[in-house]
């Protein structure tokens, strides 16, 4: 059983992951600004593709390193992979005005994908491990979490920026992952999801590329709000620093709110009509975004509020739905969908760069298009949810 002290290394664990990953879109304003890294928005989606194919190797390989080394070591490696990260951030000022601060902080994102891609399923493997007969609403509390890190990294970005050292964020996140690092290392943190991993190896069944497609399209979906909110309010909306940083703090919030909510309402609403009606809520909300006045740049941060809530739960509903079904392959299913989360993570990071330089499209074009592909995802979730059981796969 585990100790309070493991139990807590884990939830540490989750909101450090939350504001170290959502870093670097908090200073985005910093990235784009020409008394700073002066990035145009192809640059600054191209930032983040390092992240994506690291995050998807790193997740991929996770479950045979787990079985060679241990999740204990897994969890660490992701986490000094994170130190690293925000070592190369706070590094790169040092840079500004040199090409070697564009490649610090493709290096600093590549860091933070491997952070990630480690990080995320061993703490998704851990708290099914702590909690067998709670799955889904660990793995909900788990990744609420980490959506409460996801909603701070904003906050701290705003005061440190208005402060005039933007740079704290990464000095902050360092000292307190090194923390977390030192701490961890004291725990036993017992792997008991490792003697599973073996299932690794056995080939992924059909019904597992319908859970990979979700993945994938809810990764586009999250990251159009949660990497391209501020530049979206910056640029479109004319709107200042503080109200893109209030937008992105409102979108993680709700995002932690939504799953804080759907952990407590469990026994009133079922987990699958909430699986079902999430990403349609999320299609609603890409409209909203679109229809926002260029006047009005207040009533985006009610969209992006929309939009948070309608992705709160579904990540960890679909982990935890793929590892209630797929038991065959349950130890590395955690790991596999955070690799096709990625996918979609980058496809969204990068690709509205080009998007824009190629078809002429303005973000709002994109986030109206976006509905479509959140209509897509609503299709998808009931395919995975409308199974009367859960056939073992």
């Amino acid at each position: 059983m585990a100790t309070r002290s493991e139990i807590g290394a884990v939830y540490a664990g989750a909101v450090v992951q939350g504001i170290v990953l959502v870093a670097f879109p908090a200073v985005s304003s910093i990235f784009t600004s020409a008394a700073h890294f002066h990035l145009s928005n192809t640059e600054y989606g191209g930032m983040f593709v390092p992240q994506a194919i690291t995050a998807i190797l790193a997740s991929l390989l996770g479950a045979g390193l787990t079985r060679k080394i241990g999740g204990k070591r897994v969890l660490l490696l992701g986490l000094a992979a994170d130190f690293i990260s925000m070592a190369l951030l706070f590094c790169s000022q040092f840079a500004i005005g040199t090409p070697l601060a564009y490649f610090a902080l493709l290096a600093a994102t590549a860091c933070l994908g491997v952070g990630f891609g480690f990080v995320v399923p061993s703490l998704n493997t851990f708290t099914a491990a702590f909690f067998p007969q709670k799955v889904d609403q660990s793995i909900l509390t788990l990744n609420a979490l980490l959506g409460l890190g996801t909603a701070l990294a904003p906050i701290f970005a705003t005061i440190f920026v208005g402060l005039g050292f933007w740079w704290g964020l990464p000095l902050l996140m360092g000292v307190l992952t090194a923390l977390l690092i030192v701490f961890a290392l004291r725990l036993p943190l017992h792997d008991e999801a490792a003697p599973a991993a073996n299932a690794a190896r056995v080939k992924m069944p059909a019904r597992f590329w319908l859970y990979a497609a979700f993945a994938l399209v809810y990764g586009v979906c999250e990251t159009m709000n949660g990497n391209w909110s501020t530049v979206y309010m910056a640029n479109s909306l004319k709107a200042s620093i503080t109200l893109s940083s209030i937008a992105l703090t409102v979108f993680w919030a709700t995002v932690t709110g939504g799953r804080v909510l759907f952990a407590a309402i469990e026994h009133w609403v079922s987990e699958r009509v909430v699986f079902r009606a999430l990403p349609a809520l999320l299609a609603v909300a890409f409209i909203a975004i679109a229809c926002v006045p260029a006047s009005q740049p207040v009533l985006a941060i009610f969209a992006f509020g929309l939009a948070g809530l309608g992705c709160s739960a579904l990540l960890p509903l679909v982990i935890s739905f793929g590892q209630g079904e797929l038991v065959s392959m349950r130890a590395a299913v955690a790991g596999a969908l955070i690799g096709f989360y990625q996918m979609g993570y980058g496809i969204a990071a990068f690709g509205v760069g080009p998007l824009q330089a190629s078809a002429g499209l303005g973000l709002n074009g994109i986030y109206r298009a976006s509905a479509g592909v959140a209509i897509a995802l609503t299709v998808v979730a009931f395919l995975i949810a409308s199974a009367s059981t859960r056939e073992k796969a």
